[in-house]
């Protein structure tokens, strides 16, 4: 069994709207091999990653990326590796058709870290509905379908910018589950995203719990085996239960917690009825908040967006923050911003290609 990768830097040129190509990456259809995870760093120069009975690393020229851009090959699925801050996502051009072209049980294959490619989702870049540029669908690594995703926005939108040829300055309309979403590519790389108005309203979160604030919950009681916390209740087109401690706690530590074993209480909890991404945070100061995050439907994961966008509403709304704040995840800071003079989230951070490849399904 043979397993290729390419490796490139996100700046090299790339072919205008040129369907993806296969790398040498290949695999048999149950998926078993491994990617190589040790001794390469990503934003070294370009280097094609051979795998089989021993292990070559060539330098290859720098158009790598283009000519994987260039290249179509029948009976394999092409993709590209995003991150944004660590939560990584498998990127899949669809544009040709409005289904997507894998399953949600072939996505839980796939997103396997042992015996797949390794990642938080797969996403499918899709034909715009109802005059937007494009659409966007995701399937979380368990098969499950989320409305959004605010890393996963950055990374479409970095993706989109690749496939066509897009450079500078650019923002374009996406369809989602939550709705228009609008992501801007800045001039330094990073895409700046306007995430809409947050929903407070606790029956369209959802969330069972009762309104304490207006129609909103903020800082209610719930009780988690046996457990006050203390939550506020955002949806950011997908639900958020967003906890800044317990009831009569000190100001939460998120390093501490375990996050494995609290985490699947509050996503499956009775005052959810659709599960909940929920968000663990820790006020450094008034614009600058720490958080740890158990995405409903993927686990514990380096970055929320969404949820960074639903910390920085709660956070105001519980009187521990501003409006603009620099949110800390395990795998990076985000710059959100709750826009006072139109309600919206405006979300900015970076979105990094790791490798292309091909697998067959």
């Amino acid at each position: 069994m043979t397993i290729a990768a390419k490796l490139s830097p996100c700046h090299a040129p790339v072919t205008r709207r040129q369907p993806l190509r296969p790398s040498s990456f290949s695999s048999s259809s149950t998926l078993q091999w491994k990617l190589i995870k040790q001794n390469l760093t990503l934003k070294s120069p370009n280097f094609r990653v051979s795998a089989s009975s021993s292990m070559k690393i060539e330098a290859t020229e720098s158009s790598s990326r283009t000519s994987f851009l260039d290249r179509r090959e029948s009976g394999f699925l092409h993709f590209v590796k995003y991150h944004g801050l660590g939560n990584d996502f498998i990127l899949v051009d669809n544009r040709d058709s409005s289904e997507p072209k894998v399953t949600p049980e072939q996505a839980v294959k796939l997103c396997d870290r042992n015996f797949g490619i390794g990642a938080d989702g797969v996403i499918f870049a899709m034909p715009g509905i109802n005059g937007t540029d494009y659409s966007m669908r995701i399937f979380n690594s368990d098969g499950s379908e989320p409305e959004m995703c605010g890393n996963g926005v950055r990374c479409f939108a970095r993706f989109i910018a690749e496939l066509e040829s897009l450079h500078g300055n650019h923002s374009f309309t996406l369809h989602t589950g939550a709705g228009l979403i609008v992501p801007e590519i800045q001039d330094d790389g990073k895409v700046k995203v306007d995430m809409g108005e947050p929903v407070l309203k606790a029956s369209e979160v959802p969330t069972r719990l009762p309104a304490n604030k207006d129609q909103s919950v903020v800082k209610s009681e719930l009780d988690v085996d046996g457990v006050p916390w203390l939550v506020t209740c955002v949806s950011m087109g997908n639900p958020h239960c967003v906890t800044f401690g317990t009831k009569g706690g000190q100001n939460l530590q998120v390093d501490a917690l375990k996050l494995a074993e609290i985490g699947p209480k509050f996503e499956i909890h009775a005052m959810f009825p659709a599960r909940t991404n929920t968000e663990f945070v820790e006020i450094i100061s008034p614009s600058h908040l720490k958080m740890r995050v158990w995405e409903r439907g993927a686990g514990a994961t380096l970055a929320c967006g969404t949820g960074a966008c639903a910390v920085v509403v709660a956070a105001v709304l519980a009187g521990h923050a501003e409006r603009n704040c620099t949110v800390d995840l395990p795998g990076g800071p985000l710059e959100i911003e709750w826009r006072e003079t139109d309600n919206h989230v405006y979300m900015t951070g970076p979105a990094e290609v790791v490798f292309y490849g091909s697998v067959t399904l």
